[in-house]
């Protein structure tokens, strides 16, 4: 058997320490590579794939996080290379301001920059031990335009199972300040329609098939065990 030198031995013992850092930092270390060099990066999840469990099951983050959004990432950067006024902007400012992108590029903005920054929200918005009651001005808010939090869940539902085929449902604040459910196809983002969104769930099948297959109803009866309230009245004041 041929000996191993001393640096190849070093690297193997490095490449075996690294195999012990746990999962979850192993695959955002990957995620984040997958994005190539540009303005825009994948940010991590900021809880362990597992997390959610078991409304969310660990698999279904670890794909839709690591190659979902990561090409949404990846897409995003490679539409605006050889536009540094686009590139310089901000996600949410590239999306209020999609107007200003040029024709040339602006769907493959609008499909990418969208997927972006929903998704960069949809993790924000959730986290472990989260369920519950919403608090705050937002709880005042959602009382006040929908008569209670069930029937604003109701409305939330009703909005996210008539998406027809791949989308989002949301919670807004519309132009007029006051509180809205929508919804929208692909990866449109509220921001382009000068609506700020505080809640957003994502309906594609990608999201939630390898637990729930096509119940889409059981789904989002679920996520609301681990929808981050604090985090959504924080968006509510920032609007």
């Amino acid at each position: 058997m041929r000996k191993l030198t001393r640096r190849q031995a070093l690297g193997t013992a490095a490449f075996g320490a690294a195999l012990l850092v746990s999962g979850s930092s192993v695959r955002s270390v990957v995620a984040q590579a997958a994005a190539p060099a540009g303005p825009f990066r994948l940010p991590p999840l900021p809880y362990p794939n597992n997390a959610l469990e078991p409304s969310i099951d660990a698999r279904t983050m670890e794909i839709h996080h690591d190659r979902h959004h990561a090409t949404y990432v990846t897409n995003l950067n490679n539409a605006v290379q050889g536009h540094p006024e686009i590139a310089r902007m901000s996600i949410d400012q590239l999306m209020r301001n999609i107007n200003q992108v040029p024709m040339t590029i602006r769907q493959a903005v609008i499909n990418n920059g969208g997927g972006h920054y929903n998704h960069s929200m949809f993790w924000a918005i959730m986290g472990p031990g989260a369920g519950g009651q919403p608090q705050g001005n937002l709880a005042q808010a959602i009382t006040s335009t929908f008569g209670n939090l069930d029937k604003f869940k109701a409305a939330f539902k009703a909005a996210c199972l008539g998406r027809f085929g791949s989308g989002w449902g949301w919670l807004v604040k519309n132009g007029q300040g006051r509180l809205e459910i929508v919804s929208s196809a692909n990866q449109d983002c509220p921001l382009t329609n000068g609506q700020q969104p505080l809640l957003g769930l994502d309906v594609w099948e990608h999201a939630y098939y390898l637990h729930y297959q096509n119940r889409r109803a059981d789904y989002i009866d679920a996520w609301w065990n681990v929808v981050n309230w604090n985090a959504a009245n924080e968006r509510f004041g920032q609007a």
